[in-house]
C-alpha cells in the first residue's frame, strides 16, 4: 500500500514532534491522538474517505467544519470538547505549515477557524473548616488511610494540580527542617513548594513507614495503589469522592467535589490571609498573574455578597424632586 502524505506527517506529528520537539505531556499526546482517531473515523463513516487513502489536499477547511459540526450534532459534544478537538487540528496544521510550505494557504484557512466561546464554570472552593472536616476523614490506623491522609493534605497544602501530584517521585521530596517538594507542571516547568509543618510531619511519617527514605527508591512514585502501581488522576478523584461522601454532613462538601476544588481553596485561603498575589501565582505555577487574579475577583464578589446580606443600608433610596 502506497504511503500518503497525510499518513506520513500525522505519524511524524504524533510520534516525533509532540514528544520530542514540543515536549508535550503524555496526557496531551494521548488527547491529540484520540482527536485524530475520531477525525479518521468520521472521514471513513460520514465522508466515505478511507483513512489509508486520505491526503492532505482533501483535509480542507470545509471538511474540518463539517467534522466539528458533527461532533456537536451527532455526538452531543459541548463547546469545550469541540474546542479541544480543534486545538489538536490547529496544532497539526501549524506544524505542517512549516514542514510543507506549499500547504500554507490551506493551513492558514484551517487555523482561522475560531474556538467557540464557553461559559466559565464558577470558582468552586471550600471554607477552611470544611477542608479540615474533609482531611479528618481518612482512618490513620490503616496503611491505606495513612496514604490517603497524606495525599489529601498534600493536595490542599501545595495547591498542586492532580497530575502534578500523581507524577511525584520520592526524589522530589526534601525532608529538611522545612519540607519542600518539587512539582512539575504544564510545559515541563518545575517549581519548589514548601509545605506547612503538620503536612511535613505527616509526609515524613508516611515515607518512613513505607520505607521510602532510602535513596534506592528515589525514582519510585510517592503514591501507589493496591497493585503497587502509580496512582492515576481518576484514582485520586475516586479517593477524594469517597471521603467527601463520608463527610456529607460537613458544610459545603458535595458529591460534585473534584481535586481542583482543593487547589482553588488553598489559593482563596492564602488571598484571604493577605498573601500577595505574586506569591500565590508562584505557588500555583501560573505563567501569568492575570490567571491568578480570578481569585481576587472571586473574593471581591464574596465580600460584596457578605456586605449585602449583613444588613440593609441606612441610606435613603429616594431623591428630592
Amino acid at each position: 500500500m502506497k504511503e500518503t502524505d497525510f499518513a506520513r506527517y500525522l505519524t511524524q506529528f504524533l510520534s516525533t514532534y509532540l514528544p520530542g520537539q514540543v515536549g508535550s505531556k503524555r496526557n496531551t499526546q494521548l488527547a491529540y491522538r484520540d482527536s485524530f482517531s475520531l477525525f479518521l473515523r468520521y472521514c471513513r463513516d460520514q465522508e466515505n474517505l478511507s483513512p489509508e487513502k486520505l491526503t492532505i489536499a482533501k483535509v480542507d477547511r470545509e471538511l474540518i467544519l463539517r467534522f466539528l459540526q458533527w461532533l456537536e450534532d451527532e455526538r452531543n459534544c459541548k463547546a469545550a470538547t469541540r474546542n479541544q478537538r480543534l486545538a489538536a487540528i490547529h496544532s497539526f496544521f501549524s506544524f505542517l505549515m512549516v514542514e510543507e510550505p506549499q500547504y500554507m494557504q490551506q493551513s492558514q484557512k484551517i487555523l482561522a477557524i475560531p474556538m467557540k466561546k464557553t461559559d466559565k464554570p464558577p470558582l468552586m472552593y471550600l471554607p477552611l473548616d470544611s477542608i479540615r472536616g474533609l482531611l479528618e476523614q481518612p482512618d490513620s490506623t490503616t496503611i491505606q488511610g495513612k496514604r490517603d491522609a497524606v495525599l489529601l493534605s498534600l493536595l490542599y497544602d501545595t495547591g498542586a494540580r492532580v497530575q502534578e501530584l500523581v507524577d511525584l517521585k520520592v526524589c522530589d521530596i526534601a525532608l529538611n527542617d522545612t519540607v519542600t517538594i518539587i512539582l512539575t507542571g504544564k510545559g515541563g516547568k518545575s517549581r519548589i513548594v514548601p509545605v506547612m509543618k503538620p503536612t511535613g510531619e505527616l509526609l515524613k511519617q508516611y515515607m518512613e513507614g513505607s520505607g521510602l527514605t532510602s535513596p534506592v527508591y528515589g525514582h519510585n512514585p510517592l503514591f501507589t495503589n493496591r497493585g503497587n502501581k502509580p496512582l492515576t488522576r481518576a484514582g485520586v478523584t475516586y479517593i477524594l469522592k469517597q471521603y467527601a461522601a463520608q463527610a456529607m454532613g460537613v458544610k459545603d462538601i458535595s458529591a460534585e467535589i473534584t481535586p481542583h476544588w482543593l487547589r482553588h481553596s488553598k489559593a482563596m485561603h492564602l488571598l484571604q490571609s493577605g498573601v500577595n498575589l505574586v506569591y500565590i501565582r508562584d505557588l500555583l505555577g501560573h505563567s501569568d498573574i492575570s490567571t491568578t487574579e480570578i481569585y481576587a475577583r472571586a473574593d471581591e464578589k464574596m465580600k460584596r455578597k457578605a456586605l449585602v446580606e449583613a444588613y440593609s443600608s441606612p441610606a435613603s433610596d429616594e431623591l428630592p424632586t
